[in-house]
């Protein structure tokens, strides 16, 4: 799994985008302090929760820039992060959840 955190465009919201290479999918995952629990966040947004669901690295990018900027050069980092995991396979943790998830 890669991870890539950047400050998002309203100063206080923080962007993640990676790869997760069990769920086989690229994520963002958009997190904000939460306006009534002082140290906790929200989510604002989480794309790539499900088996495949950004399968390419400039749709992730695509995503991610609604809230932040962004490197002109990221989905190629992302698509370098994915193609170093293709030789690895899910261990058993993994794959029960997969089985918890009805896959």
């Amino acid at each position: 799994m890669s991870r890539h955190q950047f400050p998002g465009l309203d100063a206080t919201s923080t962007v993640a985008i990676g790869w997760d290479r069990p769920m086989q999918s690229f994520f963002v995952h958009v997190l904000r302090p939460h306006p009534h629990l002082a140290g906790e966040e929200e989510t604002v947004a989480w794309h790539g929760t499900a088996i495949g669901e950004l399968r390419s690295a400039r749709e992730a990018v695509t995503i991610a820039s609604r809230w932040a900027d962004l490197p002109h050069d990221l989905a190629i980092h992302l698509e370098t992060d994915r193609l170093k995991t293709l030789g690895q396979s899910d261990g058993e943790a993994q794959i029960a959840a997969k089985r918890l998830m009805g896959h």
